[in-house]
């Protein structure tokens, strides 16, 4: 008897977890971008955690987009720039990844939310260094600044928070283009340097990408998303 009762809680335990993996995996896989990128910001994160100060500043500045390697090998540190985190910890990337980057690519594809991330890095890293050099050559800025450390994931991030823009049905686009404009805006007149400029560029390119997304109409209604949510959380 004692057997029996011990086994049927065992066995709704291991249905319970098998729906889980199915459902997470179901998640996943309709976003498969978006969680490669972040399991290889999970292990580079953790090889920089794992090495000594000298060993990781030496790993970061070959990765780094600065106006010197832009100059001598631009292709390898534009790829390899986007595979390391600055700032931050990777859970929060986790987190604006799935809010920002997830919902990208579901709606555009991977091909295409791919694209508007890298244009924005790219872009927006040649931007910023640009006023870097237009800075070191008005000496506004010291001249080993062409060796300063420039990498991460965030201008990508930027360029895909400007495109979700077209997701949004209108209204509330414009209220969303209008709040992320004034969210980059603050943090160009705040931190006033050549990466706020560059977080500015790569909205403003990922609100330029509104010809690939013509054929993906904006779906996503906030007001109709919250009302359903109630729905369900009164349900439960």
């Amino acid at each position: 008897m004692t057997g029996s009762t011990t086994e049927v809680p065992e066995a709704h335990r291991r249905r319970w977890w098998a729906r889980a993996a199915r459902a997470v995996w179901a998640y996943v896989r309709r976003a498969p971008g978006t969680y490669i990128w972040l399991g290889i910001l999970l292990i580079t994160t953790q090889v920089i955690r794992h090495v000594d100060t000298m060993t990781a500043d030496r790993i970061l500045e070959r990765r780094s987009t600065n106006l010197h390697h832009l100059q001598v090998s631009p292709v390898r540190v534009l790829a390899t720039s986007a595979l390391w985190i600055a700032g931050g910890g990777w859970l929060s990337y986790f987190a604006l990844y799935n809010i920002f980057h997830v919902p990208a690519e579901r709606w555009l594809g991977t091909l295409r939310w791919i694209s508007v991330a890298m244009l924005a890095h790219v872009g927006a890293t040649y931007l910023s260094e640009g006023v870097l050099g237009w800075a070191i050559h008005r000496g506004l800025a010291a001249p080993k600044a062409v060796y300063a450390l420039d990498y991460g994931v965030s201008y990508a991030l930027a360029g895909v928070v400007g495109v979700l823009t077209y997701l949004i049905v209108r209204p509330w686009r414009y209220l969303y283009v209008v709040g992320v404009l004034i969210v980059y805006g603050v943090g160009v007149y705040q931190n006033r340097d050549h990466t706020g400029i560059g977080h500015l560029g790569a909205v403003l390119i990922g609100i330029a990408c509104y010809p690939i997304t013509r054929d993906r109409p904006g779906a996503f209604d906030p007001v109709i998303s919250s009302r359903a949510l109630r729905r369900r959380l009164r349900t439960r």
